[in-house]
Formats: C-alpha cells, sequence, structure tokens
C-alpha cells in the first residue's frame, strides 16, 4: 500500500501546473491548494510572461485569471489555441465573471472549464483532476478506430482526421466525441456527458456541455449533422 502511494505522489508531483492570477491573495491560495496536492506549480501576475512561460515551461495545465495586467485571460487563452505547440494543454479559466455570456465566450475560445470565484479549493482540484484524466489517452478493449465515410478517429491515440486533414481538438473536445462515438445511435442527456466527459455534475454546468458541442461541430464539419440533439434530453451520433 505504501509503494502505491509512493507511486501516485510521484505521478502527481511530475504535473507542472501554471497559475495566471495577479490577486496575491487568491494567487497565494492557489499555489497552497496546488503544492498541498503533490503539484509542481509555477506562477505568473501578467499575459504576456504567461505566454512567455507557457513557451519555456510547457505545463500540463492553466489556471487562467481574465482580468490580469498586460493582455487578458481571454486573449491569453485565444494565443494558446491557435498555437499547434500549446493548443493542446488544457485551460481552466478563474475568474470573479460569472455571467454565462463571459463563460460561454471563454469555452468557445478553447478553455476546457470554467470556474467562478468565489471558488472552492475542493472543488478546484476535483476539476483538475478530472481533466487531467481525459487529457491522458485511454486503452479499451474495443476497437480503438473508427471510420464512417471521410471521418477517422483512433480513440488511442488521440487523433481525428476528415478527409485525410487533421482536426485539431482539445482534449474535452476529444474526449466528448470519443464518448458520443462509443455511444452511437443512444441518446447521452447533458448530465451523463458532463459525468462521462467532465468527471463531475454541478448544478447550471449544462450550458458547458452545449458549448462544447456546438464548437465540436464546427470543427468536425462536413459532418457536424452526425451530432444531434435530441431537444430537452441530450445528444445523439448518428455517424
Amino acid at each position: 500500500m505504501g509503494n502505491h502511494s509512493e507511486r501516485e505522489e510521484k505521478k502527481v508531483s511530475n504535473i507542472r501546473i501554471l497559475v495566471v492570477e495577479d490577486d496575491p491573495d487568491i494567487l497565494h491560495l492557489l499555489i497552497y491548494t496546488l503544492r498541498s496536492a503533490g503539484f509542481n506549480v509555477l506562477s505568473n501576475q501578467d499575459g504576456y510572461e504567461a505566454l512567455n512561460a507557457v513557451r519555456i515551461h510547457h505545463p500540463d495545465l492553466i489556471i487562467l485569471d481574465l482580468m490580469i495586467p498586460g493582455i487578458d485571460g481571454f486573449e491569453v487563452c485565444k494565443e494558446l489555441k491557435r498555437n499547434s505547440v500549446t493548443r493542446s494543454i488544457p485551460v481552466i479559466m478563474l475568474t470573479a465573471r460569472g455571467e454565462e455570456i463571459d463563460r460561454i465566450v471563454g469555452l468557445e475560445l478553447g478553455a476546457d472549464d470554467y470556474v467562478v470565484k468565489p471558488f472552492s479549493p475542493r472543488e478546484l482540484l476535483l476539476r483538475i483532476r478530472a481533466i487531467l484524466r481525459r487529457s491522458t489517452p485511454e486503452t479499451t478493449a474495443e476497437s480503438s478506430y473508427w471510420q464512417n465515410e471521410g471521418f477517422q478517429v483512433d480513440l488511442e491515440a488521440h487523433k481525428v482526421s476528415i478527409n485525410g486533414e487533421d482536426v485539431p481538438l482539445t482534449a474535452t473536445e476529444f474526449k466528448l466525441l470519443a464518448e458520443l462515438i462509443r455511444n452511437r445511435g443512444k441518446v447521452q442527456t447533458r448530465d451523463q456527458l458532463l459525468d462521462k466527459v467532465w468527471g463531475y455534475r454541478f448544478e447550471g454546468y449544462a450550458r458547458t456541455v452545449d458549448t462544447h458541442v456546438r464548437r465540436l461541430r464546427q470543427k468536425i464539419s462536413p459532418y457536424s449533422e452526425w451530432v444531434e440533439t435530441v431537444r430537452g434530453v441530450g445528444y445523439r451520433f448518428k455517424g
């Protein structure tokens, strides 16, 4: 039992998280929370410095405040997601701006999750661990390769291509697509998808699923209609 615990601790300590936050009290809380959980933590308080830190250290996950000096968190996220080198790094937006439009804009830009201040450190850790789990390729007993017409998905390698062209999906978008494909023909409710893809269920976060589905459809065009909306229930993959 002791050896297993040591292996888990070593595994977590190899995970590097970049915290971008300009409020000293919140920054201290985040660093303390993450280091207490065993993570390797880097921090920045400026948007430009954060982008530079990402290029140098290539963290495994970024916690990004929106209202920061330099360039704001939205612009930082936009820059990260349009760069092929940093696109796959998961981003959790952390902000006092809790309006639905802000959350939707953040998710549309490619953020994997959106946490509103004041936040629960325990909930934040749960979300971090859920994102890290879905960023790791899973091996299953079923076929790891799916194809229909020009749409190809390698479930083990986390690769998607359409008509021979690679489709850049975030870890969350890929996990969502994989879950829909594995259950193709069956309706998946928003709560089921939150549980299976995000690893949690919180009231008010069903719109998170809708936003990711909308972005997924944009990326897998011309097969977007294969992700069917079942009104009042959820989604079904028809491919």
